[in-house]
């Protein structure tokens, strides 16, 4: 790895995974809609993503050829980003674990485990290049998933937009135009209410992402053990939000997203035919224990939906009120 201390040089790094790696399964949920202007893919296939580091601001372009990734970095946190760049691409994720329990599932004698497992091996083989990667960054998954609460994803990545490039700061580099860097938590704090409200978030979100950037510093040094509890401790946040948080800044692939509007009926379909609510998704999981948001997003990622015969959420717009 060459690092340099300019912030308009680049510094670099190559790094060869041991297994295979697909750059945008693997990153894309740390993308945040349509035009995240953290989070951007370029006509030749590179991946940008910025992210407020331990040493500050900084931009990280991806791509990989022939079995190796190259990355690049600029700006304070160029260092930072290039050294954890094996952990955002899920270094440390147990894939070998997750296929030794396919198979004892498989060879269970219970029918229906091995129906389940039979079928998740087969998404499984289908997105082999995936994996869940952390970005040790948990103020910086937080606040994007406070203000996904309970509101359909367009109206939570208006809001995203609104306040990363009202507060937010220019990325390092030659990062593709439009691309911010999310704001440090003392800003977040100081957003005053009109700002809020032009953003579309109403003043329980609100309230909650600056109460977690009061205790952002102590978020940060977590375990994904301690972080759920630190986490569902602050007011505002609970199962939903606190999965949602560890799978991206912990890479916890045992943090289902219990409470999503969607994701039990989708889960129930796929594994039985029949929707499920959350007390019968994570019964469906429990086999799965310790990969059960591995299977989840495979899932997700198959495609795989129930007849869209039922009530959809429909979208709001605070700014109207």
């Amino acid at each position: 790895m060459t690092c340099t201390a300019s912030t308009g040089r680049a510094s670099e790094r190559r790094w060869r995974p041991s297994a295979q790696l697909d750059l945008a399964l693997t990153l894309s949920p740390h993308r945040r809609g349509g035009g995240d202007p953290a989070w951007r893919r370029t006509p030749d296939g590179a991946i940008w993503r910025t992210s407020r580091t331990p040493e500050g601001s900084g931009t990280l372009r991806v791509t990989a050829s022939l079995g190796e990734v190259h990355a690049q970095a600029w700006g304070p946190g160029a260092g930072w980003l290039l050294e954890t760049l094996p952990s955002l691409l899920g270094a440390e994720d147990d894939v070998a674990g997750f296929a030794a329990m396919l198979a004892r599932l498989t060879r269970s004698g219970d029918p229906g485990q091995a129906r389940a497992a039979a079928f998740v091996a087969g998404l499984a083989a289908r997105a082999a290049g995936l994996r869940v990667g952390r970005s040790l960054r948990v103020f910086e998954a937080l606040a994007p998933a406070v203000l996904e609460q309970k509101v359909v994803g367009r109206e939570a990545w208006r809001a995203w937009r609104f306040l990363l490039r009202r507060y937010g700061e220019p990325a390092p580099g030659p990062a593709p135009e439009g691309m911010y860097v999310i704001p440090p938590p003392e800003v977040w704090r100081a957003i005053p209410s009109w700002d809020w409200h032009r953003a579309g978030a109403e003043a329980v979100r609100a309230r909650t992402i600056v109460n977690a950037a009061r205790h952002a510093e102590k978020l940060e040094s977590t375990t994904t053990e301690e972080a759920d509890r630190l986490l569902r401790a602050l007011p505002g946040i609970g199962v939903w939000t606190s999965a949602e948080v560890r799978q991206r800044a912990h890479g916890d692939p045992d943090a289902p997203s219990v409470g999503d509007f969607h994701l039990p009926a989708i889960v129930g379909y796929a594994l039985t035919g029949q929707k499920a609510d959350d007390d019968g998704m994570l019964d469906l999981l429990e086999p799965f224990r310790g990969h059960r948001h591995r299977v989840v997003r495979l899932i997700e990622l198959s495609g795989v939906r129930p007849p869209a015969r039922g009530p959809r959420m429909a979208p709001r717009d605070y700014r109207a009120f």
